[in-house]
């Protein structure tokens, strides 16, 4: 009796335990953000041929400038999580694209809004205590970020209405083409064109509207977001019922 006791598990195996290898769905994801931990520093290296005026002048640019931005709108997006978890959830499958549109239009307007800091990058460098010569390069170079600063309004938009969908798959394929297009991009402009520093915002300008541009495409024309695009429009008011009725009006529905 004592040994059939010493043989029995002390944690008896369930089905579905915490354990179970990583879905495709998962994994994917894990490697999408390890490619863009790759692809974000990717400027740094081409900016460090150039000097090391260059380089600090883009990496104050898009860790300072770009950076504070890019926590912005991102905090104001994920506003749209909890909406479209809740379309989603209660199968409202035509709230999410309304939803994503009046995100945009939020978004858009916050992110005029913030356009000062990339004009007056230069004085704002000043004041805080930069050197003269890194602050006026930094200048310059923070106003052809703003392409790239309008690209978040729909990246951020577009991943989050996806993600509350299950597709992941489709922004870590929108990744692995960026990683591939920056990496070309970024060696035609500077490298080939000898654009300088000018390249290196250009090609991150592309880089992240060629990810957003894969993403709108398949939410605009893949069957899988065919009930969830959306058709009514954004400015008219929605009657919702249920969980909506307590959810807070943060995108005006």
């Amino acid at each position: 009796m004592g040994g059939e006791e010493l043989e029995a598990p002390l944690v008896p195996q369930v089905e579905g335990s915490l354990h179970e290898p990583p879905t495709l769905v998962s994994r994917t994801w894990t490697e999408s953000k390890k490619l863009w931990q790759i692809v974000w520093p990717l400027h740094h290296a081409f900016a460090g041929h150039l000097g090391d005026l260059e380089l600090a002048s883009i990496s104050i640019a898009t860790t300072v400038i770009v950076g504070l931005n890019f926590g912005l709108l991102l905090g104001m997006a994920s506003a749209l999580e909890t909406l479209c978890g809740q379309a989603y959830g209660a199968t409202k499958y035509h709230m999410l694209g309304v939803y994503m549109q009046r995100s945009w239009i939020i978004l858009s307007a916050y992110a005029l809004l913030l356009l000062p800091a990339y004009v007056f990058a230069e004085p704002i460098l000043l004041a805080f205590g930069q050197p003269r010569d890194i602050a006026a390069m930094t200048g310059p170079v923070a106003v052809w970020f703003i392409p790239q600063h309008f690209s978040f309004v729909f990246l951020f938009t577009l991943t989050r209405f996806l993600q509350c969908q299950l597709k992941n798959g489709v922004i870590a394929l929108a990744s692995a083409v960026v990683l591939a297009f920056h990496l070309v991009a970024s060696y035609l402009l500077i490298v080939v064109g000898m654009l300088g520093i000018v390249g290196i915002a250009v090609s991150l300008n592309l880089s992240w509207w060629v990810s957003t541009a894969v993403m709108f495409l398949y939410v605009m024309w893949s069957p899988g977001c065919a009930r969830s695009r959306g058709t009514g429009s954004p400015l008219r008011p929605s009657p919702v019922s249920g969980s909506f009725s307590s959810s807070p009006r943060l995108l005006g529905s």
